[in-house]
């Protein structure tokens, strides 16, 4: 199998944190987002992993040659943004005869068994992996008869389905794929200029393919601070981990605290991820995540997002701090 991961999007909900950074490498529960779903790969031993990148491209090489030396990866460089159908088809010269793909795409962290595809994929062309939503109208659905899908709406109006597709797709032909992925390309079946996968699968559909819509476990965004905050909690879940050193100090679970960290004289938690090397002291800190190299000092926060290498000094705020920032509120 190999395995299309685009991560070439701007991130600007997740703005001042995405402006220095691929918005894959934001932080959550102690991983980039890119470390958790890449970790979430492993067990398909994926042949080669082909990054669609921007102008970060070297971000995301840096942080996959130090955590995920095994796997081998391609990176290509989407200069033009034509959308995500477009993104996906600069790698179709990375696909060859024989080849089934999976294809990921990177705001969401996904939990379900994907050593499940085989068997899911066995009467059919190729899955849409959906969550049932009951704000079906921010999302492109999958109208499901028989166990197949038929047809597929954007952001419907009226509830035709709530399965809302999720952004991962498993195709067992991928040179099939990047046929009909390249046909839709040609004819130039855009909306607002660019180009989306739904008409893609639409055309293999009436070329007789079956598309499956099998619902994964949970489905956590991560293209807001809000939704950032969300899947924080849900992926600390009560589990806790203390690498780093905790000195005079109280944590309420779930709490994660990176190597190299201090915390000195701090309440922390529930659901605070602190990553390595930051300092904390003397904060009362809950639903919220710090991350690499922060030094926060007499502060209380909550419900709040610290860049790398912020400085925080002073009172009760709450906070969305790009990186690199120095911020201190006097008394």
């Amino acid at each position: 199998m190999k395995v299309i991961l685009p991560v070439a999007g701007k991130g600007t909900r997740l703005r001042p944190h995405t402006h220095t950074r691929a918005k894959s490498l934001v932080q959550v529960a102690g991983k980039t987002v890119l470390e958790h779903i890449v970790s979430r790969l492993l067990p398909l031993d994926p042949t080669e992993v082909v990054f669609i990148t921007d102008e970060n491209g070297g971000q995301i090489r840096a942080v996959m040659d130090r955590e995920f030396p095994q796997l081998n990866c391609t990176y290509l460089q989407q200069k033009e943004k034509l959308g995500p159908a477009h993104a996906i088809s600069l790698a179709a010269g990375r696909v060859v005869s024989g080849d089934d793909l999976l294809i990921v795409f990177n705001d969401t962290i996904f939990i379900t068994d994907v050593q499940q595809i085989a068997s899911l994929s066995m009467d059919c062309d190729g899955l849409v992996f959906s969550k049932e939503v009951e704000d079906y109208q921010r999302f492109g659905v999958n109208i499901v008869r028989n166990g197949f899908i038929t047809d597929m709406v954007e952001k419907p109006d009226q509830p035709v389905s709530k399965l809302a597709q999720v952004g991962l797709y498993y195709l067992r032909d991928g040179l099939d794929f990047m046929g009909s992925l390249q046909k839709c390309i040609d004819d130039g079946e855009t909306v607002k200029g660019e180009y989306y996968l739904p008409p893609v699968f639409m055309r293999m559909i009436r070329a007789g393919k079956k598309l499956r819509a099998p619902e994964i476990d949970a489905w956590l965004d991560c293209g807001t601070p809000e939704t950032l905050l969300s899947t924080n909690r849900y992926l600390l879940g009560g589990r806790s981990h203390t690498h780093g050193t905790v000195i005079d100090s109280v944590l309420i679970e779930p709490v994660h605290i990176g190597y190299g960290a201090t915390v000195r004289n701090c309440i922390l938690g529930p659901h605070v991820s602190i990553a390595s090397e930051c300092v904390v002291e003397q904060s009362i800190i809950s639903d919220s995540i710090i991350n690499t190299g922060a030094n926060v000092q007499s502060v209380i926060l909550s419900s709040s997002i610290l860049g790398d290498s912020v400085t925080l000094a002073g009172a009760s705020r709450k906070m969305n701090i790009g990186d690199n920032s120095l911020i201190d509120i006097g008394g």
